[in-house]
C-alpha cells in the first residue's frame, strides 16, 4: 500500500467539505471507516470512496428539494470528449462549465476540480464519474455533461472500469442539501444501463439533452 492510499483526518475533511472535528467525531463513533496508528486516526482511500458511494446511493435528505435536469443542464453544457486521461477530460469539461453564468471564476473551478480528483477519485463505477465542488465563486448549482468517445483509463474507479460519462457539478457553499441531492440523483439514475448506453450512442448534444430531460425529477 502506498502513502497515497492512506488519508489523514485533514485530507478526509477537505474531501468531504466538513471540519476536521466532524471527521474526528465520526471516527470516534465508528460512523466512518477508520483505523488508528498509535493515537492517530488514519483512513484507507478505498474505504472512504466506498463509504461516500453508499451514501450517494442512499435516500437523500429533505425530500422537498427537487432536482430538475433542465434547471441545471442546458444543451450547450453537454460536450463530446476524446481524451484517455482524466486530467484532460476534467479540464475540458471544467472549461465548458465555466461558461455558465453561475460560475464567476473559471480558474478556481478548474483548479479545485483537479485538486479534489487528486485527493480522491470521483468515479463511482459503471463507467461514470461525478466530479463536484462547492465554491463561493459559484452563485447557484449548475452542471456540465461530458460524453467520452474514448475510454478514460486512469480514474481508478472501484470496479476498475474506464470512465465514459462525466457529470460535473458546481454549487455554492450554502447549497449543501441541494448539492447532496443532486449527487444522489445522478448516482442513482445512471445505474440504468439502458440510459447509459443511449447517452453513449447519442450523435448530437441535442439528442443527449433530450435523453437527460426525459429523466423524471426527484
Amino acid at each position: 500500500m502506498t502513502d497515497g492510499d492512506i488519508l489523514t483526518i485533514e485530507e478526509v475533511a477537505k474531501y468531504l467539505r466538513v471540519s476536521d472535528r466532524t471527521v474526528y467525531d465520526w471516527a470516534q463513533k465508528g460512523e466512518i471507516p477508520a483505523g488508528k496508528i498509535g493515537a492517530i486516526w488514519r483512513f484507507k482511500r478505498i474505504d472512504i470512496e466506498q463509504w461516500v458511494n453508499e451514501r450517494l446511493s442512499a435516500k437523500p435528505p429533505n425530500p422537498d428539494v427537487t432536482v430538475h435536469v433542465e434547471s441545471i443542464i442546458s444543451p450547450d453544457r453537454i460536450i463530446f470528449l476524446d481524451y484517455s486521461t482524466k486530467r484532460d477530460a476534467l479540464s475540458a469539461l471544467a472549461d465548458n462549465l465555466a461558461l455558465a453564468p453561475q460560475v464567476k471564476n473559471r480558474r478556481e473551478l478548474a483548479s479545485e476540480i483537479l485538486k479534489r480528483e487528486a485527493l480522491m477519485s470521483t468515479a463511482i463505477g459503471k463507467g461514470i464519474a461525478i466530479p463536484h465542488v462547492r465554491l463561493a465563486s459559484v452563485t447557484d448549482l449548475v452542471a456540465s455533461v461530458g460524453i467520452s468517445r474514448a475510454d478514460i483509463i486512469d480514474f481508478q474507479a472501484l470496479d476498475d472500469e474506464p470512465v465514459r460519462l462525466l457529470f460535473m457539478i458546481a454549487a455554492c457553499h450554502n447549497q449543501h442539501t441541494y448539492y447532496l441531492r443532486t449527487l444522489s440523483f445522478f448516482s442513482n439514475r445512471f445505474k440504468d444501463k439502458r440510459l447509459r448506453d443511449e447517452l453513449l450512442s447519442a450523435e448530437t448534444t441535442r439528442q443527449a439533452y433530450t435523453l437527460l430531460r426525459s429523466i423524471p425529477p426527484a
